[in-house]
C-alpha cells in the first residue's frame, strides 16, 4: 500500500508529494494501470479530493487538490489567471545560459484519441518559462560521437503560463532538453545515462507552489522535497541540490 506523502492540509485543501511515474486519475489512454493518485490520497484521507492541475505521469513534485467543489473552483481559477506561482528543477542535456527567458508560443498538444473532437489548427498560445543555472557538471562517458564527455545542468525554472507539457517542450526549443524525457529529449543522451548511472525516469521535479488562501487571502508556499531516487543520480552526476 502505497503511503503519500502529505506536505499541508488544512479544511479546503491538501498537498501531496506526488510520485514520479503516477498517474493523478483513471484514463483510458492507460487502461491496465490500477493505481492513481486521487483514489490513494482519497482513501488514505478518508475523504473526496478534487484536481485543479495537473503534472505529467512521469513528474514527481507538489501537487494540489481541493477538499470541496467551492474549493476547487476557487483554486482553479487562481492556475487560469497564472496567479499561482510555481517552481521546478530540471536536469537537462549540455551547459546552459547563468539564467534566461524562453519566450515561445506553442500549440496545443492534442491526444488523437482524447481530444479527436478537439479544434486541430488552433493559433499557437503564449507561453514564457524562466530558468536559473544552479550547477553544472561533465562527465567522462560518451553520449554523441563528436565528444568524449557529456555535460549537464541542473536548473530552477519559473513557468509564468500553463501549457501542456510546457516545460519540457520549452527546454527542447533551446536545445537543452531534460533528461530521462522520451517524448521531447534526447534519446541518445537518455540512453547514455542510463547506461552509466541506471536512471530510467524524466529528470523533472515540481519544487514548489505558492497560491492563495481563502481566509482573508494568505498566501501560503508548499515545498516538495526531491525523492532520494532523485537525489542519488544528482550526487551521481556531481549536482550539488
Amino acid at each position: 500500500m502505497i503511503n503519500l506523502s502529505i506536505l499541508h492540509q488544512d479544511p479546503l485543501c491538501v498537498v501531496v508529494n506526488k510520485p514520479a511515474g503516477m498517474l493523478v486519475h483513471r484514463s483510458f489512454l492507460d487502461k491496465h494501470e490500477t493505481i492513481f493518485l486521487m483514489q490513494t490520497l482519497r482513501d488514505q484521507i478518508g475523504q473526496h479530493v478534487y484536481p485543479v492541475h495537473r503534472l505529467d505521469r512521469p513528474t514527481a513534485g507538489v501537487m494540489l487538490f481541493a477538499l470541496n467543489p467551492e474549493a476547487a473552483r476557487y483554486f482553479a481559477q487562481q492556475f487560469e489567471t497564472h496567479s499561482v506561482q510555481k517552481y521546478y528543477h530540471a536536469i537537462v542535456r549540455g551547459w546552459t545560459d547563468d539564467s534566461g527567458c524562453i519566450d515561445y508560443p506553442l500549440k496545443e498538444q492534442l491526444d488523437d484519441i482524447a481530444d479527436k473532437f478537439a479544434e486541430r489548427d488552433k493559433a499557437a498560445q503564449a507561453a514564457i518559462t524562466e530558468y536559473r543555472t544552479l550547477a553544472r557538471t561533465e562527465l567522462p562517458f560518451v553520449s554523441h560521437t563528436k565528444f568524449p564527455t557529456s555535460r549537464y545542468s541542473l536548473l530552477q525554472l519559473t513557468p509564468h503560463t500553463g501549457r501542456k507539457h510546457q516545460i519540457r517542450r520549452h527546454l527542447k526549443h533551446i536545445f537543452h532538453p531534460i533528461i530521462g524525457d522520451t517524448t521531447h529529449g534526447d534519446l541518445k543522451q537518455n540512453k547514455a545515462v542510463q547506461n552509466f548511472l541506471g536512471n530510467t525516469r524524466l529528470l523533472l521535479h515540481a519544487s514548489a507552489l505558492r497560491f492563495r488562501l481563502p481566509e482573508m487571502g494568505v498566501w501560503i508556499e508548499v515545498c516538495a522535497p526531491f525523492d532520494d531516487e532523485w537525489q542519488s543520480v544528482a550526487r551521481a552526476m556531481g549536482l550539488s541540490m
